[in-house]
């Protein structure tokens, strides 16, 4: 008789990644982060159990973006948000979003890939994300993502 293996909290190891988002095209990079986040890259992987690891995105401001006309895109591609109130609906670019908040653009397109339940809310605070070179989590010794 065969018996399904199902990880224990305690037998789960996870570890740290980081990523140069430095010329990585936006799609592609979140790809990559959101397999890592659920643990897909595992070969323990169990659906329904939280098995990701941690990533760390560095040079969030320097992604870039695929297309015919990259401009193009930078200003055909909006985000949207409201605040509730009557009026309160607001419209970016993902240029003026690159130029204010470059973190959030990436945030942004890992959400998408993740199951949109508590489990994909958790496993996106596994993610963190600097527009610059410079990080605090060095003590964690991240090791670089393939």
């Amino acid at each position: 008789m065969y018996k399904t293996y199902y990880p224990k909290k305690e037998e789960i190891e996870s570890s740290w990644y980081i990523v140069d988002a430095n010329g990585e095209n936006l799609g592609r990079l979140a790809t990559r982060i959101a397999t890592v986040l659920m643990g897909k890259h595992k070969p323990t992987f169990t659906p329904g159990v939280e098995m990701g690891d941690y990533v760390i995105v560095t040079n969030a401001s320097g992604i870039t973006v695929t297309g015919t006309r990259t401009n193009s895109k930078l200003d055909t591609k909006k985000y949207y948000r409201h605040s509730g109130y009557p009026g309160g609906f607001k419209t970016r670019t993902l240029r003026q979003l690159l130029e204010t908040y470059p973190d959030r653009v990436i945030r942004s397109a890992v959400w998408g890939m993740l199951p949109h339940n508590k489990r994909g809310r958790s496993l996106l605070k596994r993610l963190r994300v600097f527009a610059t070179a410079e990080h605090p989590h060095s003590a964690q010794n991240p090791e670089p993502l393939k």
